[in-house]
């Protein structure tokens, strides 16, 4: 059975909704919101699971702060403190850490991705999101990639996320070229 489903417009409303909630819960520390991963891109099939990326100054105040209002909206912390670091970044692991709140029960399945605003993972986050926004070719093929991992490893998220991360590699490769060229920026 696979967990990802055809795209659905409504994630779109749902995701900038989502992130004003989150705003104004999380108050001034959160410096920007957005909706990003794949219910964020029109067209693309997905894990129906808001991810959303909360960017600040400080991680750890951040941290501190969040646990409350997050917890009142139903998110929980989760043990998560680092991002992949993409195939050929020779970055610290320490430049990609971040802090990780999710739900899974209704209203809908969150996952709130908390990283320092310019860190290599929070831009990663928004040019991944980005570059397929503006090829939206290259959207059935991804999309077809995680429908047949997903049937494949079934509900084995570890092995999902373990198999997609050099494949986001490859896109992050290819999207990178397209930022210094268009001159994109997070």
């Amino acid at each position: 059975m696979s967990l990802v489903v055809p795209y659905d417009p409504a994630w779109r409303d749902r995701g900038v909704a989502l992130a004003a909630e989150i705003r104004d819960a999380l108050g001034p520390l959160a410096v920007r919101v957005e909706h990003i991963g794949s219910t964020s891109i029109p067209g693309m099939a997905a894990k129906p699971l808001y991810d959303l990326q909360v960017s600040v100054t400080d991680l750890e105040e951040a941290a501190a702060a969040f646990d409350k209002p997050l917890a009142g909206l139903g998110l929980g912390r989760r043990p998560w403190e680092r991002d992949h670091v993409p195939a050929g970044h020779d970055d610290p692991p320490s430049r990609w850490a971040k802090r990780l709140w999710s739900r899974s029960s209704p209203p809908e399945p969150v996952n709130l991705h908390c990283r320092v605003a310019g860190s290599p993972n929070e831009r990663l986050a928004l040019l991944f999101r980005d570059w397929f926004r503006a090829h939206e070719l290259a959207i059935p093929a991804y999309a077809r990639f995680k429908e047949s991992l997903s049937s494949a490893v079934g509900d084995d998220m570890d092995l999902y996320t373990d198999v997609k991360d050099p494949v986001v590699d490859l896109v992050v490769a290819v999207a990178e070229e397209w930022a210094a060229v268009t001159g994109w920026t997070a």
